[in-house]
């Protein structure tokens, strides 16, 4: 039986979308729920996944274009043999032939097996590499076939360089090279490339400086990283502690969660923070929903989860929309100070930056404190600087008296006595 894999719907308002890259070859044996290749929008990235074992056939190639729904490949399930899971993409032939199912059946998987890894050696050509290189290979799975098809054509050019440093062995580890890659950008970055230039030329955007004094949260962390682990089974970060300190500032600057739908202002009174995390595919900014309603525990869990589902190619246009602020941290790569882009419709983002200790003066004294540089980037269209300045300095004011994240941002006396 033939089964059709059709291209998936990245969201509603996308007819096309663009194969980006090829997981499998053509005419392998793929099992099913087997991730076979990745499809690119300007949203997002899914993955086409094997609705049953058999050989595949490619219908739609890397870089094409196709509409959702369009049929990007079809898996024969006559071919689709009793082995393994793990065997099941390596069943094919140096041909591109797939083992044919009377010779797989009639055979135990590990006579079968034992058949497969024979022809693999069979085809590997003879090549010499240093005994750290093949153990990077094999480390990581590769055949000698899979690492020679990862490098490009080589050149006349390339071959009388290589020649010429033979004959002058002095050369041969000083061969210049003047090699390029072009690779065409994918839908995502050329939406996300035309959505950077559109911020700049549409807002009055504007940035605002301050730092903090970590010294409290570290040590709170640090502290309690043990128990909070066994009891959550995660770790604390820091991001949690500043998404909450942005939901307590938000609900007393309002202006900073709002933004410009037209010639309306639209304030939402919940908090969906987008938390811009690192993944295969770039940066990407999942939204954690009613951050208003969570504990620290929570955001630190919803961050972990989202953070994994983005490594994994398995966060969803839904997961990736709505947000009404954003944060961005720089700081896991080094970066001491930013201006961060606003992500629109939303109005303002928050960028954290590197710790790095710091001599400070603390009441008359010079004091080494592990300092954060914070930066709000804001438009001023709809967002005044009052605010703006007063955002800042109330997230300072929790980040270095974290008590104040359990009352709504004020002090214990100032509850008390009801200021």
């Amino acid at each position: 039986m033939i089964v059709e894999i059709k291209v998936p719907s990245p969201g509603e308002s996308i007819t096309e979308v663009e194969i980006g890259k090829w997981l499998v070859e053509n005419g392998a044996v793929v099992r099913k729920d087997q991730e076979l290749a990745e499809v690119e929008s300007d949203k997002a990235t899914l993955s086409l996944i094997a609705v049953a074992s058999g050989q595949l056939k490619i219908l739609a190639h890397e870089g094409d274009k196709v509409n959702v729904g369009s049929v990007a490949c079809t898996i024969d399930t006559e071919n689709a043999p009793s082995l393994p899971d793990e065997k099941l993409a390596a069943a094919t032939l140096p041909n591109d032939e797939p083992l044919k199912k009377s010779e797989i059946v009639k055979d135990s998987p590990k006579a079968v097996a034992q058949k497969i890894a024979v022809v693999q050696q069979e085809s590997e050509p003879a090549l010499k590499m240093t005994p750290t290189a093949k153990a990077v290979m094999e480390q990581a799975g590769l055949s000698i076939e899979d690492v020679l098809e990862g490098i490009r054509r080589l050149t006349r050019k390339d071959m009388e360089q290589i020649a010429g440093a033979y004959a002058n062995p002095v050369a041969l580890s000083s061969v210049a090279s003047r090699a390029e890659e072009r690779v065409a950008m994918t839908p995502l970055r050329r939406k996300l490339s035309q959505r950077l230039v559109a911020v700049k030329n549409e807002t009055a955007m504007l940035t605002t400086f301050n730092e903090v004094d970590m010294s409290k949260v570290v040590d709170l962390r640090n502290r309690y990283q043990k128990a909070f682990t066994e009891k959550h089974g995660f770790k604390l970060g820091f991001n949690a502690f500043f998404a909450k300190a942005v939901s307590l500032a938000l609900s007393q600057h309002t202006s900073v969660n709002s933004m410009i739908d037209g010639e309306e202002i639209v304030t939402p009174k919940y908090h969906d923070i987008g938390i811009a995390v690192s993944s295969p595919k770039g940066l990407m900014v999942p939204i954690i929903r009613n951050v208003e309603t969570m504990s620290v525990a929570q955001i630190e869990g919803a961050i972990k989860e989202l953070a994994e589902k983005a490594r994994d190619k398995r966060l969803t246009v839904q997961e990736m929309t709505g947000g009404t602020f954003t944060i961005t941290n720089g700081g896991v790569f080094g970066s001491m100070m930013s201006t961060p882009i606003i992500n629109p419709p939303q109005s303002a983002i928050l960028g954290l930056h590197a710790i790095k200790d710091r001599p400070v003066a603390i009441e008359g004294k010079v004091e080494i404190r592990p300092m954060m540089y914070i930066a709000l980037s804001y438009d001023h269209r709809i967002i005044d600087g009052k605010d703006s300045v007063g955002f800042l300095v109330k997230i300072k004011e929790m980040i270095e008296n974290p008590s104040k994240l359990l009352f709504g941002g004020k002090d214990a006396e100032e509850i008390l006595l009801d200021l």
